[in-house]
């Protein structure tokens, strides 16, 4: 098979090579260069490994700290190195490293997984049973097969083991689902045979590392500077947003390329599963997580705690992480008509989708709060391209048929799939009037707001200002002095 591309990853000190392979009329392959490691040094592995398990104490609290991880490692590290030097004294320092590299991802990690989680393309990561080859979603390829291949179901169980050990949860015959997440932040579902029928199965969803920022949004077409200039407006004056979109059509990504558009005096609090959310460091921002439940049953905190507790931190913006159940909807659309600004995500297809959604089991919203939304913006991704685009952006309009009170969608933006642009669709009936309503401003002095944030984005785009905290520091300084970014920019918009 062809090499079609190659590249390095990096992880603990150690570089290696991926290839991507394939050729005219053959699927493609993921192949990475594993360091290999002959039976004889094998079984000095396993010796060092039980003389570190005899040696080194660890306490609980380091065990489930993920911050003591690092820690961890080097005191494992310093010790598997004097053990090695006392076994093979003029080993090479490059080996030596090598070696005990190996060794810590396969005590503190998931062996040749961690290979894959270091690689910054891939997105999923999906062990099905040890009969199988893992296989990997890649931003590029899509679904690919590895040359990476577990040895036995037991090597399986003990990964899914580690990771549940990490959130302090257990996964066994009795309780064969766990949710949790790996140290990097990335989610991690496992389900145990035989309720999965092939075998053991491990599914990892990646934590993006360098997350987008609203200039690769543009760059990459996903949405455009005028549209984004739009919901920054809305945002800067605290309208709610829900964002909707399929699974893995990057709803908390676009969320999170939002928030920069938050003034930095405002006080933020995240509620999450799992931690996803990276905002500016000039943020006001407190973010919360899920807390399962131990094996007893017992210490559980949930989205809807969360929620509730968070409206008495006295947030000006809330932000939720997904939007599933009845009792959580009730909570965030009282935060709404109370004053509280909100972002949370849906999942929907499109803003007539959305409505339906909300207002039907589980969630069932009743229809008259709908209007406490203001914008709703729908992701959607093809996956035969490997792209995402933003599908719609609209409203909720109050609407009444046979006399029963609703809402209605208007669909500001849509995306145009043949000319791949993001097109307006029709006039807004009632965003400018609320914005209006709240800032005091005329509709032309709402417009030509707009067009000076959009020549902020366009402006970031030509200089490839694209880091989240370099993007934040931008915002930062626009509601410091906006008229200075502006000039800074060069295409200042007069009133």
């Amino acid at each position: 098979m062809e090499k079609v591309e190659e590249y390095q990853i990096t992880i603990d000190n150690i570089t290696v090579n991926v290839a991507i392979l394939g050729g005219k009329g053959q699927m493609h392959q993921y192949c990475v260069e594993i360091p290999q490691v002959a039976p004889a040094t094998k079984a000095l592995l396993e010796n060092i490994k039980h003389g570190l398990i005899r040696d080194v104490v660890v306490s609980t609290t380091e065990i489930l700290d993920p911050k003591a991880i690092n820690a961890m490692k080097k005191k494992f590290g310093e010790r598997a190195e004097q053990i090695l030097k006392t076994k093979v004294p003029n080993i090479p320092p490059e080996t030596a490293l090598l070696l005990i590299n190996v060794l810590m991802q396969d005590m503190l990690g998931l062996g040749d997984i961690e290979y894959l989680t270091a690689d910054e393309n891939l997105e999923e990561i999906v062990i099905t049973s040890s009969k199988e080859p893992v296989r990997v979603y890649h931003k590029r390829y899509g679904w690919l097969e590895t040359n990476v291949q577990l040895p036995s179901e037991e090597q399986i169980l003990n990964y899914a083991n580690i990771i549940g050990r990490r959130v302090g949860r257990q996964i066994t015959t009795l309780n064969p689902l766990l949710d949790a997440h790996l140290l990097t932040g990335d989610r991690a579902n496992a389900v145990l045979f035989p309720i999965s029928t092939k075998g053991h199965t491990i599914t990892i969803r990646k934590f993006a590392r360098d997350p987008w920022t609203m200039t690769d949004l543009i760059s990459n077409k996903t949405c455009n500077s005028k549209v984004l200039s739009l919901i920054w407006i809305a945002m800067q004056y605290e309208m709610n947003i829900l964002i909707s979109g399929g699974t893995a059509s990057g709803k908390t990504s676009f969320l999170n390329v939002l928030m920069p558009f938050i003034p930095p005096n405002h006080r933020i609090v995240s509620i999450e599963d799992t931690r996803e959310l990276q905002l500016p460091r000039f943020l006001y921002w407190c973010p919360l997580t899920v807390r399962q439940p131990n094996p007893e049953g017992k210490g559980e905190v949930n989205m809807l705690d969360l929620l509730v507790n968070a409206l008495r931190m006295r947030p000006d913006r809330i932000i939720l992480g997904e939007m599933r159940k009845r009792d959580q909807a009730e909570v965030l659309f009282e935060a709404m008509h109370t004053g509280h600004s909100v972002y949370a995500t849906v999942h929907a297809d499109s803003i007539a989708e959305t409505i339906q959604r909300l207002i039907n089991p589980p969630i069932e919203v009743p229809a008259n709060l709908l209007v406490g939304v203001n914008l709703n913006v729908v992701m959607f991704r093809d996956r035969r391209k490997g792209l995402r685009r933003v599908y719609q952006m609209g409203e909720f309009i109050p609407s009444t048929e046979e006399g029963v009170g609703g809402v209605r969608p208007n669909i500001l933006y849509r995306w145009k799939p043949t000319e791949d642009e993001i097109v307006e669709h029709s006039s807004s009936l009632r965003l400018f009037e609320e914005l209006s309503r709240h800032t005091g401003m005329t509709l032309m002095q709402i417009e030509n707001d707009m067009k000076k944030k959009q020549s902020i984005l366009n402006w970031m785009v030509k200089n490839s200002i694209r880091h989240v905290d370099k993007v934040g520091e931008i915002m930062r300084q626009y509601y410091i002095n906006p008229d200075a970014v502006l000039e800074m920019t060069g295409e200042r918009v007069s009133d």
